[in-house]
């Protein structure tokens, strides 16, 4: 089950929130939420929800276990660290194994294994909550059913963000009633994200698949590598924030604030700047939970050029079993040191106009590492982006296209910057002087709610379904 299919919005949400909302206290509350995420997450597999259940289990335990016996409770943390990244490790990068061994080989070892949905995310919520109590930032979970819901809610368990325990535990058992005003600021959220994903993303989608498609890449004109890395860059952004607006929306109907995943990354002024802004809460799980605990950047040059690309190695294979993914970690992280080192030996960073059009180049470029894992046609690309693959500037079909959908990427871009935000707030920090004008606010969200929920509806019955792009991570 998807946020941004007709089962999900006409059946699925709408009964949740009936049953959320007769639920008479926030103890049954909490139990029809853990009900309806256990229901959405076994649309993907009974076999794949008795997994998250069973990983879940081990860390309930072992969290006991650390609390009861502190003088073992290192090796509890490395045990359940262990057992967690194998099970990822297992079902995530099982063929990636076998596949770079057969590819040397000349043999064909991949097995048939279908990738469990979230695991990717509710593994690392497990590891982040197993690590906060070993270092007693949190007690251990007495109550397993609260642990089970934050490891498979349903708002974030299959793209994140990757919330940590202390705060859901909070808001679990301390939130707001079940109100009007809540539920007119998360369901606004909800249907931009619906929005960002169904009108603007799937369409931008289409676009980067006629001008630059996995397959015939070596035949692109340069424009036509151009264009398709700048539409495959508003592809990924519009579709990912898309998500997490939803889960985050979603959150708000029901009184959870989770943390903003996103921070319009495409204005950043260089790398470091662009990586505060883009996928916050995995760049900031990854610092918690790898970086500081290798020392962080109070160690030497070669330790911390080491500690960089560790962490920038895993973020890449994190996004995905494959090689290019790797590059596309180390490619940042060798960035990341020479801006490092630009700032130390400079003592500032780059003006910020040429800033920007450094970042700019530097993410679109290595949205194509990300988006090709077949090297070939990567090497193809990437030659075709300079020239250097023997095709024209540009092709007549390609022109047409840019040509005719030219509005629409001027749109895409702008929703990728604040500007409309900015708008937004402006225009309801006025209504808001006022009860009336409160009032008025929400009836102005009601009306925009229903008017891109409906705009989605008839688009989503017009179309084939295309799921999120990080779903596969």
């Amino acid at each position: 089950m998807s946020f941004s299919t007709l089962f999900f919005l006409a059946i699925f949400l709408p009964l949740f929130l009936l049953c959320y909302g007769l639920a008479p206290r926030l103890a049954a509350k909490n139990r029809v939420f853990l009900v309806f995420s256990l229901i959405f997450y076994a649309f993907s597999g009974v076999s794949y929800l008795l997994l998250a259940v069973g990983l879940t289990l081990l860390a309930y335990v072992l969290g006991r276990l650390m609390e009861q016996h502190p003088e073992k409770k290192k090796t509890f943390l490395i045990l359940g660290c262990a057992a967690l990244l194998a099970a990822l490790g297992i079902f995530k990068y099982t063929n990636f194994v076998l596949g770079t061994v057969g590819a040397l080989a000349g043999k064909d070892l991949t097995l048939s294994i279908a990738l469990p949905l979230g695991i990717s995310f509710y593994s690392f919520k497990l590891i982040s909550y197993l690590s906060d109590v070993y270092h007693e930032r949190i007690p251990a979970e007495h109550r397993f059913q609260d642990l089970l819901l934050f490891a498979v809610n349903f708002q974030t368990v299959t793209q994140g963000p990757i919330i940590r325990y202390e705060g859901f535990y909070q808001e679990l058992h301390h939130r707001m009633k079940f109100r009007s005003p809540q539920i007119a600021d998360g369901t606004f959220r909800f249907c931009v994200g619906l929005a960002k994903k169904v009108l603007l993303a799937d369409h931008m989608g289409e676009i980067v698949d006629a001008v630059l498609p996995v397959s015939g890449a070596g035949s692109a004109s340069v424009a036509a590598c151009w264009a398709g890395a700048v539409c495959y860059s508003l592809q990924l952004y519009l579709d990912f924030s898309a998500y997490s607006d939803m889960a985050i929306g979603l959150g708000q109907m029901i009184g959870f604030h989770f943390m903003e995943n996103f921070n319009y990354p495409y204005i950043a002024r260089n790398v470091r700047d662009f990586w505060r802004r883009w996928h916050i809460s995995l760049s900031s799980f990854f610092r918690d939970y790898v970086y500081i605990p290798l020392g962080g950047s109070r160690v030497s040059f070669g330790r911390l050029f080491l500690n960089v690309m560790i962490v920038w190695a895993l973020t890449g294979l994190w996004h995905g079993a494959s090689w290019n993914f790797v590059l596309w970690g180390l490619y940042y992280g060798i960035l990341v040191m020479i801006e490092n080192l630009w700032k130390k030996k400079v003592g500032h960073d780059l003006p910020s106009v040429l800033g920007h059009i450094y970042t700019i180049f530097v993410f679109v470029f290595g949205w194509v590492l990300f988006r090709f894992s077949d090297f070939t046609a990567l090497r193809l690309v990437i030659r075709g982006l300079f020239g250097g693959n023997g095709q024209p500037l540009i092709t007549t079909p390609v022109a047409l296209t840019l040509e005719n959908n030219l509005f629409f990427l001027i749109f895409c871009v702008l929703a990728s910057t604040p500007i409309f935000r900015a708008a937004a707030q402006k225009i309801q920090g006025k209504l808001s002087l006022t009860v009336s004008g409160r009032r008025g606010q929400y009836l102005l969200m009601t009306a925009l709610s229903a008017l891109l929920l409906v705009l989605c509806i008839l688009a989503m019955a017009g179309q084939t379904y295309t799921p999120f792009l990080y779903n596969q991570f």
